[in-house]
C-alpha cells in the first residue's frame, strides 16, 4: 500500500512542471512571510489589508509581466521606469491647453485626450524599437542597451518638465482612467487591467508556439535559430510589447496623479526584476512563469508593508527586501536541485 503510494506521489511530481513547483514553492514561502508579518505588525491580517497587498503595486505586476517573457528569454529591460516617466510626461504635454499661461511649463499642444494618450505610446513604443533594434539586430547586450535608454528616456522628461513636473492646464477626462473605481470598492481600473493582463500572459504562456519558442530561445539561442525561429524577431516583439506595457502605466499613473513628473518611477525596474527573480525565473533564460512572477510580487509587497508597519527607515526596509530575496531565491536553487536529485 505504501509502495503505491509513494509511486502515485512520484507521478504526480513527475506531471508537474518545474515551474509549476517552484510556482507552488515560493506559495509556502508568502504564506510563511505573511504568517510572520501577522505576528509581528498588528492587525496585518485584516481583510482589507490582504486586499491592499494584492492591489497597491498594480503598476510593478504590469511592468513584470513583459520582464518575465524577456528574462526567460536571457536578456534584460532596464528601461521601464524611464519609459513611464517618459510617457506620463508626453500624455501630460500633449492635453495641456497651449498659450494659456506665460509659465512654460502650463502649455502645452492641446489635443484631445486620445491622441494624446497615442503619441506618448508611440513614444514609449520608439524607447522599444531602440532596445530592439540594438539588441536584435546589432547584437549588444541588453543591459548595456537599456541602461542607456533608461537614460535617455528620462532625460528627455526632464528637459520637457524642465527638471521639474507639468500638472496645470489639464482637461477633467485627464483624470478620469486613473481614478475611477469599482462602484461600491476601492479597486481601481488599473487592477482591473493588471488582472485582465495577467490573464492574457498567461494563455499566451501555456497556450501558445510563440510562448514555446519564447523558452526554447532562452534554453539555447543557437537550437532556436538552427531549428529556424527568427530569433531577432521574437526579441523584437517582446521589448516592442514590454515598451508598450510600461507606457500603459506611466498613462495610468499620470492620470491618477493629475501629472507628468520626470523623476517618476525611479528604481521601479529594480522592483520588476526583484519579484521576477522571486517568482522563479532564471537569470540565465528558460525558465519561470507569470504566475510565479505574480507570487513574487506579492512577496515584495508583504515585506514593504510590514516594514513599514513595523516603522523601519528606508534604509532598513531595502534591508529586509533584499534579504527576503536573497534567501527566496536560495530556496528556489535548494527545492529544485532536491528534486531533480
Amino acid at each position: 500500500m505504501a509502495t503505491r503510494q509513494q509511486t502515485h506521489e512520484s507521478l504526480l511530481t513527475k506531471k508537474m512542471s518545474d515551474e509549476s513547483y517552484i510556482t507552488l514553492f515560493m506559495v509556502g514561502v508568502l504564506v510563511a512571510v505573511f504568517s510572520a508579518a501577522s505576528l509581528a505588525v498588528p492587525n496585518f491580517y485584516l481583510p482589507q489589508n490582504i486586499l491592499n497587498l494584492i492591489t497597491n503595486n498594480w503598476y510593478i505586476v504590469i511592468l513584470g509581466i513583459g520582464v518575465t517573457f524577456i528574462m526567460i528569454t536571457g536578456n534584460f529591460d532596464m528601461s521601464v521606469g524611464g519609459t513611464i516617466a517618459l510617457t506620463g510626461v508626453l500624455a501630460v504635454y500633449f492635453s495641456q491647453a497651449s498659450n494659456v499661461s506665460q509659465n512654460a511649463l502650463a502649455n502645452g499642444l492641446g489635443l484631445p485626450y486620445g491622441v494624446a494618450v497615442a503619441l506618448a505610446l508611440l513614444g514609449a513604443l520608439a524607447v522599444g524599437g531602440i532596445n530592439a533594434f540594438f539588441i536584435a539586430q546589432l547584437k549588444v547586450p541588453s543591459i548595456i542597451v537599456t541602461l542607456g535608454t533608461m537614460m535617455l528616456a528620462r532625460g528627455v522628461a526632464q528637459v520637457i518638465t524642465q527638471g521639474a513636473q507639468r500638472n496645470t492646464s489639464l482637461p477633467a477626462v485627464f483624470g478620469v482612467v486613473g481614478s475611477w473605481t469599482v462602484p461600491g470598492t476601492s479597486i481601481q481600473l488599473s487592477v482591473l487591467i493588471m488582472v485582465a493582463l495577467i490573464a492574457i500572459a498567461y494563455f499566451v504562456e501555456r497556450k501558445t508556439v510563440f510562448a514555446r519558442r519564447v523558452y526554447l530561445i532562452g534554453a539555447n539561442p543557437e537550437a532556436a535559430r538552427l531549428s529556424g525561429i527568427n530569433v531577432g524577431r521574437y526579441l523584437t516583439i517582446l521589448y516592442l510589447v514590454n515598451a508598450l506595457l510600461a507606457g500603459i502605466t506611466g498613462i495610468l499613473l499620470a492620470s491618477e496623479y493629475k501629472a507628468g513628473i520626470s523623476s517618476r518611477a525611479m528604481g521601479y525596474e529594480f522592483d520588476a526584476l526583484v519579484i521576477v527573480l522571486l517568482g522563479g525565473v532564471s537569470i540565465m533564460g528558460g525558465f519561470g512563469s507569470v504566475l510565479g512572477m505574480f507570487v513574487g510580487a506579492i512577496i515584495l509587497s508583504v515585506v514593504t508593508s510590514a516594514a513599514t508597519g513595523l516603522l523601519l527607515s528606508p534604509d532598513w526596509q531595502f534591508t529586509l527586501k533584499s534579504v527576503v530575496t536573497f534567501i527566496a531565491i536560495l530556496g528556489q536553487r535548494f527545492a529544485l536541485d532536491k528534486r531533480k536529485g
